[in-house]
């Protein structure tokens, strides 16, 4: 059997409905949803470009984000026919996602990212030296259904992996119960009797940035101040990601939606598939200046648990001391501890963990337990 064989997927069984666009629930009074004309593909947004929606600090907005899996080129930019060959049938398959790939939206597969984008939204009065507070509400699977893609030249192994002539695409579902929810990929699609792998599925926008200065929309693919691609599996519902602002009012955008990375993404993409997100966007005034501190204007984020912080560069070993001096800057700006005794603290209890090594700009992140911070006198 091959994947052209595939049989039904059976989508009531997963436990997760189709949420096509408008339909099913919306968590807040501003939805918006991916339709081409909300939607950039392979360029993020720049000052230049008019915001789809506007809203004041503090507001909560819903998102639809796609996955461009089975819109790309070299998988027919027809996601109906891509994952029919998987066992989907087309009234499983997104709308939006359909029209885009039939939009004749411009999108060069070679010079461009793959990345569907959302937005811009305004955040009316956001300023540049503010932060824009980010902070992800809900994350809801839209199918049961992605991929993991894997082409030449690209991932953690270029020229050795992977091994098969062509880009590699690896399908797998999405299932939950009352026990929780997992991804599932199959060891051999030809004998089902081998069953298949499961992990713990584990969403988030690997996607999320303000726009860049001027009138040229950057590359999708390679993070920077602006955010952007960094892929942190840390991001998840609860999460709040500091961005510093670049233009007035942000125009702040979401995309690249995971249902599941292990750190460092290795294969080049992770189980990627369409979310519909709920965040709240608040600003913190003159926020750039204050935190990290230290003259750093990059973004950071925290959860509920950890501090994040977050090192960026095209050299890996320069990604990580970028982030040390994130961290370094995060404790001594919000704890007031001497920096050497920081660096200390950080060698014994600190954890560093590469984000992705597939993104030209790698990138590396930090958790840093909150915990740890209890008994110590922060200053006012």
């Amino acid at each position: 059997m091959t994947a052209t064989d595939s049989p039904l997927l059976d989508v009531a069984a997963t436990g997760f409905p189709i949420l096509q666009p408008g339909h099913g629930a919306i968590a807040s009074r501003t939805y918006v949803p991916a339709t081409p004309g909300n939607t950039l593909w392979g360029r993020l947004p720049c000052e230049a470009d008019a915001p789809c929606a506007v809203v004041r600090p503090g507001s909560v907005v819903t998102v639809d984000t796609l996955s461009h899996e089975g819109v790309l080129e070299d998988q027919g930019r027809d996601p109906a026919q891509f994952f029919g060959r998987y066992g989907v049938s087309g009234g499983h398959v997104l709308d939006d996602a359909q029209q885009v790939a039939d939009s004749g939206m411009p999108h060069d597969f070679d010079e461009d990212g793959p990345h569907l984008v959302t937005g811009p939204i305004a955040v009316a009065g956001a300023r540049p030296g503010d932060l824009l507070a980010v902070t992800v509400l809900g994350l809801t699977p839209r199918v049961p259904y992605g991929m993991v893609s894997a082409r030449h030249g690209f991932g953690a192994l270029p020229g050795e992996m992977p091994s098969l002539p062509g880009p590699v695409f690896t399908f797998a579902t999405a299932h939950a119960d009352r026990h929780g929810a997992w991804g599932r990929m199959a060891v051999d699609p030809t004998d089902p009797s081998r069953g298949s792998l499961r992990f713990p599925l584990r969403p988030f926008l690997g996607v999320m940035g303000v726009a860049v200065p001027g009138d040229e929309r950057p590359h999708s693919v390679p993070p920077g101040r602006h955010g952007g691609n960094i892929d942190i599996s840390l991001l998840g519902e609860g999460a709040t990601l500091f961005l510093p602002v670049q233009v007035d009012d942000a125009l702040v955008y979401f995309g690249d939606p995971h249902f599941a990375q292990g750190d460092g993404e290795v294969a080049l993409t992770a189980f990627e598939a369409s979310l519909r997100a709920t965040v709240k966007l608040e600003v913190v005034p003159g926020g750039a200046a204050l935190r990290p501190g230290h003259g750093r204007v990059a973004p950071f984020a925290e959860t509920d648990d950890y501090l994040v912080p977050i090192g960026l560069d095209k050299d890996l070993g320069e990604a990580m001391r970028d982030c040390v001096r994130c961290a370094l800057d995060l404790l001594t700006t919000d704890y007031g501890i001497d920096r050497h005794l920081a660096m200390a603290y950080l060698s014994a209890a600190g954890d560093f963990a590469v984000s992705q090594v597939v993104d030209d700009v790698k990138g590396v992140h930090a958790r840093i337990r909150k915990s740890d911070f209890r008994e110590v006198d922060r200053p006012r």
